[in-house]
């Protein structure tokens, strides 16, 4: 799935912040500049008026990075800020709150310019300006998106603009209606995928380049790897990065299991089994094909079990919602195909089971996908379980799975109640 998708995804699902117990790293060039943290959004410099607005989206407090980038956003001089952390932290909302509080009112031109991948991005970004700006009245957006023509010689009176680097570009320098001389907050969002999507990160250090001097520029991104922090330092002059230590994904909070099965309708019944025994609230079901999944979700679903199912010819809009009734308990079960492998943390699952294991076109295990399966139900240091369903053919495929993460996948008896029970205890 592409990152952009990733992301929008996360964007639309997470309408409060995670709860992270990552340590937050603060890499500073400037040992001058000043470093506090807040604990209440009241600490701010923040209007009266933005205060209700983030109160409206539910924030009640911030977020371990708005903790330490807000103060930093809004300081006096301004200063320049990357910003890492991973989806439903509270990113977006930390550069909105910026953006709101930088723009003046009484200003009818383009003060702030905010640059996102895509086109859905960049509107979603609007959305969230939208609610937290909700009691700002005076303070007004525009999109520099396709779709949204302008004629030349448009006189612009929003103060926040919202785009992507290629109609933002033609806004400024092909039609001539966006004046970046007077921009004086520049938000860069989801620089990992700017820098990884052909012509995206040459059109964003065009459009910097034609900035002053003055505007403070805000960086953010979901990892901090080397291309990220090259791509930084060609467009930042002496930014603070501020960063949560990566969640490593790991199998030491997760405890495996295995079953053995003839047929697929004989894996059926052991899922069955399975399913019967524990008291589980939120379950990730792993299918490797879509057919696969869909036979299964109509299988379950007729014997009386809530199933949503999750698979890439769903659009991003249709996956969100879909994760979103999941991830509210209105279904219990979520089959899914690789799609929601990786990047969608839904906090209540504590059980993954894989309907057979995912493999590469060769036949052998593939073990990236396995752990990023697997690893659902061990996020922010929970305690997980993950069963693999398998048939007698790809008992083989468990093997290697052991010797190459080291780690130890118990056998179960599909069929032997008392030893299910016994485990669900």
């Amino acid at each position: 799935v592409p990152l952009a998708e990733l992301s929008l995804m996360n964007k639309l699902i997470h309408t409060s912040l995670v709860e992270s117990q990552q340590h937050v790293e603060i890499l500073q060039r400037d040992p001058s500049s000043p470093l506090f943290s807040i604990k209440t959004f009241e600490e701010l410099p923040l209007k009266k008026e933005l205060l209700q607005g983030v109160y409206m989206m539910g924030f009640n407090r911030p977020s371990k990075i708005q903790e330490q980038a807000l103060p930093l956003m809004l300081a006096y001089p301004p200063q320049n800020l990357i910003a890492q952390s991973q989806s439903g932290t509270g990113k977006t909302a930390a550069f909105v709150l910026a953006m709101l509080s930088r723009a003046s009112a009484s200003e009818k031109y383009p003060q702030c310019l905010c640059l996102a991948p895509t086109y859905e991005l960049a509107l979603q970004i609007g959305q969230v300006v939208r609610t937290i700006g909700k009691f700002c009245t005076d303070i007004k957006v525009n999109y520099a998106v396709r779709g949204n023509r302008v004629l030349k010689g448009t006189v612009l009176e929003e103060q926040i603009i919202i785009g992507t680097p290629g109609t933002t570009l033609d806004w400024c320098f092909k039609q001539r209606i966006l004046d970046l001389t007077k921009i004086s907050l520049f938000v860069l969002d989801e620089a990992d995928i700017m820098i990884d999507t052909q012509g995206l990160s040459c059109q964003s250090i065009r459009i910097h380049r034609a900035l002053p001097k003055s505007c403070q520029v805000l960086l953010f991104s979901a990892t901090y790897k080397e291309p990220v922090r090259a791509f930084a330092e060609r467009i930042i002059p002496d930014p603070i990065v501020i960063k949560l230590r990566e969640e490593e994904l790991t199998l030491s909070n997760i405890r495996q299991y295995f079953m053995v099965c003839q047929s697929s309708d004989e894996q059926y019944r052991a899922l069955c089994n399975l399913y019967g025994s524990f008291t589980i609230g939120q379950v990730m079901i792993f299918c490797q094909t879509r057919r696969l999944a869909d036979w299964l979700s109509g299988k379950m679903s007729r014997d009386g079990h809530q199933v949503a199912i999750l698979t890439a010819e769903l659009t991003v809009v249709q996956r969100a919602s879909v994760i979103q009734r999941f991830r509210e308990g209105k279904e219990k079960v979520l089959i899914a195909t690789n799609v929601c492998a990786r990047g969608i943390d839904v906090q209540q699952v504590t059980t993954v089971v894989n309907f057979g294991l995912p493999m590469d076109q060769d036949g052998e295990p593939d073990f990236e996908t396995y752990l990023h399966r697997i690893g659902r139900a061990g996020r922010f240091g929970h305690r997980g379980i993950a069963f693999s369903v398998v048939q007698r053919e790809t008992v083989q495929l468990v093997h290697k799975i052991e010797e190459y993460f080291q780690t130890t996948i118990k056998q179960l008896d599909p069929y032997d109640m008392d030893e299910l029970e016994k485990l669900a205890a």
